[in-house]
């Protein structure tokens, strides 16, 4: 059965690896998968990848019903040694909060980079309607890159608030035996996918699709020549005979009928702020404020945003867990790191003492 199935075992980074290095994948030793993490680990790969990397060499291990390599000592071994070289905290992409860096998310008004701002100042013509409604539905849900993408008119339900609506999350990243899961989708949010909807003629089928812009620009009138008028040095040519009438600028949109890629997600929300920024809307930041915060806005900056206010505005961490569709503690106390600090006991001292 082993034998049968690796016949369909597709190449892998860590096969590749095998095979440039003389090594056997299938079984692996764990001299072999050690000496792998090791190599990984000097290309740059953090300990939460090396970490992901031995869990998949594991699972093929036991789907083949072979023994599994990475339990030995020098496996773990290997691991802890990078963890103590390099650490094993992860770069936290930079938060967008809703309404930005503010203590009490109720009663302060929002400053800095902030999503209230980045959605009122997304424009009325389609791109601008779909990056709205793009923006606001991945804060409400926190939804990931991979998860907001799969996002179809049908997973909509309606709820108890009649101008509010229920999302289907089909399947998650934590949601391995496929139970799906239900996030809160606000009146805003629901405003917005009706807006976008409505203009791009959207009726089933994926949420958040392509938008090709192609731009013509003005054109003069021409008044067509008279055929003696044209010159024997010219090219000879009928056609400059004929009047042309003055043509205006115009903008035809082209939109697509697959889902959007998730590696497009983070550059849309980088565009969003360019342009927020360019129209005013950031009236607190400056240039270099701007070009410092996009280094860390990624796909995910929404997710941890909401993580950040749920924390901000008391939640506790199971309400939190469950909104966010969290198997652990680990990753929301990890995002809220840095605003427990601000927050905490020693935080708030500093703040009286001045």
């Amino acid at each position: 059965m082993a034998r049968h199935c690796a016949l369909f075992w597709r190449p892998t980074a860590f096969d590749a690896w095998c095979r440039r290095n003389n090594r056997i994948a299938l079984p692996a030793t764990p001299e072999t998968v050690a000496d792998y993490l090791d190599a990984r680990a000097g290309k740059g790969s953090r300990p939460a990848s090396l970490s992901r990397y031995k869990a998949s060499i594991a699972k093929i291990h036991q789907l083949l019903e072979l023994k599994d390599p990475t339990p030995a000592p020098l496996v773990k071994l290997r691991l802890q040694t990078v963890r103590r070289e390099k650490g094993a905290a992860q770069k936290q992409a930079r938060p967008l909060r809703f309404k930005g860096p503010v203590r009490d998310v109720e009663r302060d008004k929002a400053r800095g980079l902030n999503i209230r701002a980045l959605l009122e100042s997304c424009g009325e013509d389609l791109p601008g309607l779909r990056d709205r409604a793009l923006l606001s539905a991945a804060y409400d849900t926190g939804l990931r890159a991979s998860e907001l993408v799969a996002v179809a008119i049908e997973h909509i339900e309606e709820a108890i608030d009649p101008e509010a609506r229920l999302l289907q999350i089909l399947r998650h990243k934590g949601d391995q035996d496929g139970e799906g899961a239900t996030a809160y989708l606000s009146p805003r949010t629901v405003a917005a996918i009706a807006a976008w909807t409505e203009a791009a003629g959207i009726t089933t089928g994926p949420l958040f699709r392509r938008v090709q812009v192609r731009r013509y620009k003005a054109r003069a009138a021409v008044r067509g020549r008279p055929i003696d008028s044209i010159s024997g040095r010219e090219t000879w040519d009928l056609r400059k005979t004929l009047s042309k009438p003055a043509v205006k600028a115009r903008v035809e949109y082209d939109i697509g009928t697959v889902a959007l890629h998730p590696g497009s997600i983070g550059p849309i929300f980088r565009s969003i702020i360019g342009r927020a920024f360019d129209r005013g809307a950031l009236p607190d930041l400056t240039a270099d404020d701007l070009a410092r915060l996009l280094k860390g806005i990624s796909a995910h900056s929404t997710r941890i945003g909401l993580n950040q206010d749920l924390f901000a505005s008391g939640e506790d961490l199971a309400g939190i867990m469950d909104a966010l569709r969290w198997k652990s503690p680990r990753m929301p106390l990890a995002y809220n790191r840095n605003l427990a600090a601000e927050q905490g006991a020693a935080g708030r001292l500093m703040a009286k003492i001045g």
